[in-house]
Order: C-alpha cells, then sequence, then structure tokens
C-alpha cells in the first residue's frame, strides 16, 4: 500500500481545519513522554510505532481493563474466550492453551506479566499505558514477537494529593470506588496508596438459575514507598494484592444449523431432557447455564526498583516477584442440558531479576546494556466432569449403550511446567550529526523449560480409574488416558514429560533521519523469537511438544509535527514474516491442538494524528490497515462441515488464509472540547471508534467471518479545581457486538452443530463524580 495515498489526505485535512479559523489556535499539544526504550522520551522522538494512552483518559472513559484499551489502537486486539484470553499485534498472538506465554508481552512497571490470565486483572491509577507494535525483543524480551504493552502505574507525588472517585452506572448496578493517596512523609521519603473496589450485576439473565450474568467483584490495594536515599541513589518499593471474581460468563448460543433430520440443538436437548427451556439458540442477551459457573482470582506483585546514578551511566535493579492463582467452574457445553462441566485451577510462581546501565542520553553514543534472569512454576488442574445423568448417555443419541458408561466419571488432566531464562542484551545509538543516527542492538537468551501432562478417567464417586470409560472416551473423543492402557496394554497411555534447551540471538537495527525539527523518518529491521513449550489441551499423546517461534520485521515510519506544534501525524508501513508460528485450534469436541504453521507473512499500515483546534477543539485520529496470509500451513484443524482431504476429517490446508482477529481495516477518532466559564469548564469528549471484517472463530469458520463495526461512546464533565461531576457513556448506540465464537462442544456429536459467542455489554451510561486535594 502507498503511504503518500493515506498520509496526504489526512495531512491536507489537519492543514484546512487550522486555516479555517482566523482566531488562532489555544493551545499547542501537550507532549507524551514514554519509556519504551527504556529511558523517558518524547514519543514523537522514539523510531517505533506505537500508541500511548495517558491514565486521565483511562479514568474519564470508564476504560477498566485491557480489552477496553483495544479499541482505541488500531491492530491491537483482545478476547476472553471459554478457557482462555488471547491478545494480538498486527493479527499475532497466542492461542487458547495454558501452556503458551503471550506473544505480546506485557509489562507493568518492568515487570513480565507473561500468562494470559493476568491480563483480565483491572486496571488501578495507571499513569498511561504504550502499546508497541512489532518485535520488541531487544530491550523487553524473548516473547514480545509481535509487540508489548508497557503499563506504568501512578508514582508517589512531591507535594499532598488525596483523590476520591465513584462510579454508578443504574442498568446493570456497576458500582465503583477509587480512593488515592501520596504525598511526603518525610524530605527523602514519599509515598502513595491506591484502592479500589468494583461491582457488576451483570447484562446477561440466565433464565434457568434466574439471575443475571457474568456478576463481577474485583477489589485491589497497591502501596508504592519511594526513597531518596542519597543524591545519587534511589529505591521504590512497590506491593500489590488484587482479587476479581465472576459469576457465570458472557457467553450464550447465537446460531444452530439444522442437523440431518432437520431439528436444531436446542430441540434435540428439549427432547432429550423433556425441558424446552434448555436452550434459545440465538443472540438476545439470555442465555441457559445450568452449573454454577465461577472464576476466583487472585494476583500478588511485589516490585523492587533501585538506581544508581554514577554520572556516566545509571544502574537501574528490577526485582520482581509475581503470583496468581485462580479457580473456575465451566459449563463448557454452554448449554442448559446436563452434558458436562469442567473444573480447573491454576498456580502460578515467578521471580526475576534485571540490571541494566544506562547512559545519560544526548551524546555522541548513547547506549543500554543489562543482563535478566526470570524462573516460574506453573501447575494446571482440570477435570471434566459428566453426571450420572448426561444427556451423552441417552439412547436417543447413544443407541448403543457406549457412552452411558462415561456417566459419573471424571477425565483428570494435571499439567506442570517449569522455565529458567537468561539473557544478556545491548543496544547502542550513534549519533552520527544533527541529522542522523544509527541504532543497533541485540539480545542473546538461553531458557530451559520442564513439562509433564498426565491424563486419566475416574469413577467420580470412588475417585479410582475407570477402564472400561476410558475405552469409550478413547473411541468417542479420541482421548488418551492411563485408564485406557490398564484394559489395552498398546494402548499409549498418558503420562508425559519432557525439557527442553532453547538458545537464540535476537538483533536489530535502526537508523533515523532528522529532516528538520518537526520531521524524523526512520526504518528498522528486527528480530523475534518465542520459546517452544509443552502442549497443555491437547488429548492425545503424539501432541504433547510445540516448535518455537521467529520473526523478522521491516519497518519505514516517520513522526512529524507542524502548525508550530499544534498538531501531528505519524505513520509506519511495516512487513513481517513469521516461521513456524505457534497456532492453537478447537479439535471439534472436547480439545485444543497446538501446532506451528510454517510459514506467514504479515504487512500493513499505521496512521495516528493529533491536532489542537480553536475553541478549545483537539482532534485525535489512528487508522490502520492489516494484510496477513498463511503462506505455509497444511495442517490447521477444519471447521465443521469443511471440504478437505484428510480421511479423518480433522486436518484442512490454511495456506493462503488469514489468521483470527486481522481485520484489514481498524482505528478510532476522537474529538476532545474544553469550555471555560469563570472558575468551571465543561469538558466533552466523543469517540468512535472501528473495526472491520475478520474471523472470530478460532478454525476459521467463514460463518463468522465477522465485523464488529463501529462503537460511540462519550463524555460530558463539568470540572472545578477540586471536583469533577460527569456522564461517561459506553456503546451509546447500543449495538450488539460478539468477541469470540466457537463451535458448541459435542453439539456436533449429536448430529446438531451450534455456535456460541462472547457477547460485548450494551449501552451503559454511568455517573461518574472525582474528587481532589
Amino acid at each position: 500500500m502507498n503511504n503518500a495515498l493515506i498520509k496526504k489526505p489526512l495531512v491536507a485535512a489537519l492543514t484546512a481545519l487550522a486555516l479555517s479559523s482566523t482566531t488562532g489556535y489555544a493551545q499547542v499539544l501537550e507532549e507524551v513522554v514514554v519509556t519504551a526504550q527504556k529511558r523517558p522520551q518524547s514519543l514523537q522522538d522514539v523510531p517505533v510505532s506505537i500508541n500511548a494512552i495517558g491514565g486521565d483518559k483511562l479514568a474519564e472513559g470508564n476504560l477498566t481493563k485491557m480489552e477496553d484499551v483495544t479499541s482505541y489502537v488500531p491492530n491491537l486486539s483482545m478476547s476472553e474466550t471459554g478457557i482462555g484470553t488471547q491478545i494480538f499485534i498486527r493479527g499475532i498472538g497466542s492461542g487458547i492453551n495454558q501452556a503458551f506465554e503471550q506473544s505480546v508481552g506485557t509489562y507493568v512497571d518492568g515487570i513480565y506479566y507473561g500468562r494470559s490470565q493476568l491480563s483480565r486483572a483491572p486496571f488501578m491509577d495507571l499513569e498511561r499505558i504504550e502499546v508497541l507494535r512489532g518485535p520488541q525483543g531487544i530491550l523487553f524480551g524473548k516473547n514480545s514477537i509481535a509487540g508489548a504493552i508497557n503499563m506504568s502505574t501512578a508514582k508517589p507525588t512531591d507535594e499532598l494529593e488525596l483523590k476520591a472517585g465513584i462510579l454508578y452506572e443504574p442498568t446493570f448496578n456497576q458500582r465503583e470506588v477509587n480512593l488515592v493517596a501520596s504525598g511526603p512523609l518525610s524530605d527523602t521519603v514519599r509515598a502513595r496508596l491506591a484502592v479500589r473496589g468494583f461491582s457488576d450485576d451483570g447484562y446477561i439473565e440466565n433464565t434457568l438459575q434466574n439471575r443475571d450474568e457474568p456478576q463481577r467483584d474485583e477489589t485491589a490495594i497497591r502501596g508504592t514507598i519511594d526513597w531518596d536515599a542519597s543524591e545519587n541513589f534511589d529505591i521504590s518499593l512497590k506491593a500489590e494484592h488484587d482479587t476479581f471474581d465472576v459469576k457465570g460468563r458472557q457467553i450464550e448460543i447465537v446460531q444452530e444449523l439444522p442437523g440431518a433430520g432437520g431439528a436444531v440443538y436446542s430441540q434435540v436437548l428439549a427432547t432429550l431432557s423433556q425441558n424446552p427451556a434448555l436452550l434459545d439458540g440465538s443472540q438476545d442477551y439470555e442465555r441457559q447455564s445450568d452449573s454454577p459457573e465461577f472464576s476466583d482470582n487472585t494476583i500478588d506483585n511485589l516490585t523492587l526498583t533501585a538506581n544508581y546514578n554514577f554520572g556516566f551511566a545509571t544502574l537501574t535493579s528490577v526485582t520482581g516477584s509475581v503470583r496468581y492463582k485462580f479457580d473456575e467452574n465451566c459449563d463448557c457445553d454452554f448449554t442448559g442440558g446436563d452434558v458436562f462441566n469442567i473444573e480447573s485451577g491454576e498456580k502460578y510462581n515467578q521471580l526475576s531479576q534485571e540490571f541494566r546501565l544506562v547512559s545519560p542520553g544526548g551524546e555522541t553514543v548513547d547506549w543500554i546494556a543489562g543482563v535478566f534472569y526470570q524462573n516460574n512454576d506453573m501447575q494446571y488442574d482440570e477435570n471434566t466432569y459428566f453426571s450420572n445423568t448426561s444427556l451423552l448417555g441417552h439412547p436417543a443419541v447413544d443407541p448403543t449403550g457406549q457412552l452411558a458408561l462415561i456417566r459419573g466419571t471424571h477425565v483428570v488432566r494435571n499439567y506442570e511446567q517449569s522455565s529458567e531464562a537468561a539473557a544478556i542484551f545491548a543496544q547502542a545509538t550513534w549519533n552520527i550529526n544533527a541529522d542522523w543516527a544509527l541504532t543497533l542492538g541485540g539480545r542473546y537468551t538461553e531458557e530451559q523449560k520442564d513439562g509433564s501432562r498426565v491424563m486419566d478417567i475416574l469413577t467420580t464417586a470412588s475417585n479410582n480409574p475407570n477402564p472400561i470409560a476410558g475405552a469409550v472416551v478413547k473411541g468417542a473423543f479420541n482421548v488418551d488416558t492411563e485408564a485406557y492402557k490398564t484394559l489395552n496394554p498398546a494402548a499409549p497411555g498418558h503420562n508425559l514429560a519432557g525439557d527442553r534447551d532453547e538458545s537464540a540471538f535476537t538483533p536489530s537495527v535502526n537508523i533515523q533521519y532528522n529532516m528538520n525539527d518537526d520531521v524524523m523518518m526512520y526504518a528498522s529491521a528486527s528480530t523475534g523469537f518465542k520459546s517452544g513449550g509443552f502442549d497443555t489441551r491437547a488429548n492425545q499423546v503424539t501432541s504433547f511438544e510445540f516448535d518455537r517461534e521467529k520473526a523478522t520485521t521491516y519497518e519505514v515510519g516517520t513522526k512529524t509535527r507542524f502548525l508550530d506544534d499544534a498538531a501531528e501525524i505519524n505513520a509506519a508501513i511495516f512487513f513481517t514474516s513469521y516461521e513456524d508460528l505457534q497456532t492453537s485450534q478447537f479439535d471439534g469436541k472436547l480439545g485444543f491442538v497446538v501446532g506451528n504453521a510454517k510459514q506467514a507473512d504479515v504487512q500493513g499500515v499505521e496512521i495516528d494524528g493529533r491536532i489542537a483546534l480553536p475553541y478549545g477543539l483537539v482532534w485525535t485520529a489512528a487508522v490502520g490497515y492489516l494484510d496477513f496470509e498463511y503462506k505455509d500451513f497444511e495442517t490447521g484443524n477444519c471447521y465443521h462441515d469443511q471440504p478437505t482431504n484428510d480421511p479423518a476429517g480433522i486436518i484442512c490446508d490454511y495456506t493462503g488464509k488469514p489468521s483470527q482477529y486481522t481485520p484489514k481495516w481498524s482505528g478510532s477518532t476522537s474529538l476532545d472540547h474544553n469550555y471555560d466559564f469563570g472558575e468551571l469548564t465543561l469538558h466533552s469528549t466523543l469517540d468512535l471508534t472501528y473495526q472491520g471484517q475478520q474471523y472470530i472463530h478460532p478454525n476459521l469458520d467463514p460463518r463468522w467471518n465477522y465485523t464488529p463495526g463501529t462503537k460511540v461512546n462519550g463524555r460530558i464533565a463539568l470540572e472545578a479545581e477540586s471536583w469533577t461531576l460527569a456522564l461517561v457513556g459506553k456503546n451509546l448506540t447500543d449495538k450488539d457486538t460478539l468477541t469470540y465464537a466457537n463451535t458448541a462442544p459435542l453439539s456436533t456429536t449429536f448430529g446438531t452443530p451450534a455456535y456460541y459467542g462472547f457477547v460485548e455489554r450494551p449501552r451503559t451510561i454511568a455517573i461518574q463524580a472525582n474528587y481532589r486535594y
């Protein structure tokens, strides 16, 4: 795509707006400072495609979690699924598998938050969020192969600051309270305490349990202490404890396909159970779930940061401990029928240490060098329960009586993984002259990983192995278990263990040209890798280990200021080639299978701009174009009824196709207005976000080549020096939107395929009040 075709009309439009006014500019754009290169810099000086969202925007827009942010950043997607969470940048992310670390690395105050469950944690008292696109392996680490999300929490202040904020949304009874106290404890010590509480009654009616879902209860507390130990030495200690508990899910069956006899899934369930209320089969903010679903989550973080200024450089030490655990119950047939449910739990402990030496900056050569170490342990346990009355054993479904033998049993999955990684990295920028700069960087990483997976089938009442049931689940659902091996010694059983030792060197090069004080251009080539591992979710012993993936990205971009710093436009064109891209796809029954796509290419354009207009207006816009194609991926999983040459009907060729969450176009635009009268200000914001057509089904089912479209959000606030009163609206046009769709597990076993989807919240209008001292 020709960058000029997009950039020139946008520049012309912004310039025309400026020239049309005779009143002049009332303001210039506020500088955005980021730490994308481990030192404070103006965003306009960083030669990377990056979007930043400030803490004020997050709070004012009621953006309480990462999923809310994705609408404002082109080529960034996030979705919650039945048993996991996915984040994508430029169409690359990690699928559903507890063994995966995210391809989009998330960092909070320099600490790696690589597990998918951590991305569900709500926001609290953030200074800003930076979204860096493309491999960020040099300064951030091995797994940031698609990009990095760099979050910074608010720091203690030099003067006393007290803040209290409340939010109330009456339709769904959302209630949020935020309290912050910050200031000096002595001449050298400052502290900050932030507390958040949130509750929500839910927006989807579970007609079987007579309650709204998902009901959320969230609490968080964070304390930070900064100590200036000497003129050259400072220490910061941060401790945080978060809990977020959910009852129910935002899932409903959104489409049914007729079976061979013309009946659909809801009709079959009604006939088998003699209860017509088990499934309505349409998207209507109503769901039917017979099992009490919940997800209870706890996260603890301790971060110690120390800086010593030697003069020629600053030595920074960042030590972090991250722990979480969750327990969940999923009615994972996603219907009111008594089919099966899954109980699961995960525990994770991580310890990391980074030392880096950073030059002061502004010299002929600016440089960063450091070492990094991390170890972690993860344990995941899962039980899939078939009750004594499961409809899978109904004679109409199972005339041979085979499936009835799994009633009263549960399939056990136990997975453990430990990992130890060490790296050394360096990056240097040679400021050749006032116009040119050359940056070279590299990171060498070694990682050792151990994993094990055991699966068995037990009689629930006695908790003893059930070989007969093992034979049934092998024949019906192709699940290997230890129990089946006792019945059939030739069977492989299911007790796997392995270890991996990997190393990689990932270099990058960037050349920067300052055309003048207002225009900077850059070109870069960067590499990244993501380590391989062991599959948590597969049900067959033949699928256990997957390979590492590698990426090479080429990017050309520009960052510009004009109209006396009242406007700016940034643009980037990129191309990335991935080798052995890690994928995870639904097998159509009870599992997800991890594999590697041999090659995938993605290319596109990203443009964003801001302009300060007359009369207190600021206009912001961002747009992304994305073109993703699997170049060599012959082993994808088929969607239901997909034609294939595979005799088993499981494997399909994805070569030439796009991936999940790769819309051609995405973007957002905002208009912000301030009107002062006396000591009060009327502050209004209108946001439009757009995502184009994309696959939201992991197996690329064309029935779910879906267009989320445009969302409208807005805020109007009356502000004084010490207080704010506002109305905050989200999804003001009340648009029905799905974020994820998949085939309902075992619906094809009944001969009546159905699809479930994650449904976004309808329109909300909340009252927001804040007090500052």
